[in-house]
């Protein structure tokens, strides 16, 4: 397996819509397992495929304590939602960034697993939000979209800083 280069915000790629999956073969698998290496690695408990600059719809997850419950999820839809909760959201795309984001308190999900079977999940809490908030990545959608755009500028100007500081 291997590490994985992370886009960071303001990167073009991060805007990039993803492109469904329709061939199920074997370097499938393989990006998917050097992305649950690289978000475990980053740390992270989700990671878009367009966060590594492929325009994939597939995305990785583990919300689990002991970081021994992965998930690989490609082509994903939501199918119903309901309640609303806020969470302070962070991103590995941002590194040292977090804000709330108001997101669907539960969901059911449909998507094939690296096979190509249908799968459907119910999920809620921090699942359900890093399935919404990895979903959005997919869509060309970053976190702080839904921040006001004051808030945003204060952000891409933090990470510019921060940026300009590490060259």
């Amino acid at each position: 397996m291997a590490l994985l280069h992370i886009l960071q915000y303001p990167h073009p790629g991060l805007r990039e819509k993803a492109q469904p999956i329709s061939v199920f073969e074997q370097s499938i698998t393989i990006l998917a397992n050097n992305m649950l290496e690289t978000m475990y690695k980053a740390p992270g408990i989700g990671l878009a495929a367009t966060q590594v600059n492929v325009a994939k719809q597939l995305l990785v997850l583990d919300t689990s304590e002991n970081k021994d419950s992965p998930l690989i999820i490609i082509n994903p839809k939501i199918i119903e939602k309901s309640g609303e909760t806020v969470y302070e959201e962070g991103c590995l795309s941002f590194p040292g960034i977090y804000a709330n984001v108001l997101r669907a308190e539960t969901l059911t999900l449909e998507y094939h697993d690296v096979d190509g079977n249908t799968q459907h999940l119910e999920a809620d809490d921090l699942l359900a939000i890093c399935i919404q908030h990895e979903m959005d990545h997919l869509q060309g959608k970053v976190f702080v979209d839904y921040l006001s755009p004051l808030k945003r500028n204060r952000i891409r100007k933090q990470l510019e800083k921060k940026q300009r500081g590490q060259q």
